[in-house]
């Protein structure tokens, strides 16, 4: 266990802090201490994936769980703000697909093929796209709607990237 290994770690805990804050109607202003706690996960991630790879402290784990720690963050995040109606429930369901054909396809690989899959830059804007638009959804600023709207294109782009990339290459040593 390293410090990257213990910031993916942190974020995991974190996910169960935000349900605790967001719908915990005895905290005063719940929905924004929510996203501040969101906000504190996507710098555990970002700290993380610098930490990693500044210092060489990638490991198989931290591939694996980093990825799932986020995934499941944003998944959580995106259906509370669905529940108090701040976020459609066309993009949890889009974002829901798109994840779940990621782990899919994550598993096929390395089962068939012993790859496993890094996020790229197309992947990493989609995440930092979700991360402006639920802020401003939340705090209600101006066109966070096509903020959210360029978060989703981003993130089916992502999958069909990852899917050409991985899936299309069928070059393997095995």
């Amino acid at each position: 266990m390293n410090i990257p290994n213990i910031l993916t770690a942190i974020r995991f805990c974190l996910v169960g802090v935000f349900i605790y804050v967001f719908y915990n109607p005895a905290i005063e202003n719940n929905l924004k201490w929510g996203i501040i706690i969101f906000l504190a996960a996507g710098i555990t991630d970002v700290l993380d994936g610098y930490i990693a790879r500044k210092f060489d402290m990638i490991t198989k784990w931290g591939k694996l769980m980093d990825p799932l720690a986020d995934k499941l963050m944003l998944i959580v995040v995106l259906i509370s703000l669905y529940t108090v109606d701040i976020v459609p429930l066309i993009v949890v369901i889009i974002v829901l697909g798109k994840e779940l054909l990621m782990v899919l396809g994550a598993i096929f690989l390395y089962k068939n093929r012993d790859t496993v899959v890094q996020s790229n830059f197309v992947g990493k804007a989609a995440s930092a796209a979700f991360y402006v638009a639920i802020v401003a959804l939340v705090f209600e600023l101006p066109y966070a709607y096509y903020m959210l709207g360029i978060a989703v294109f981003l993130t089916l782009f992502a999958l069909i990237q990852y899917g050409i990339i991985n899936l299309g290459n069928h070059n393997t040593n095995a």
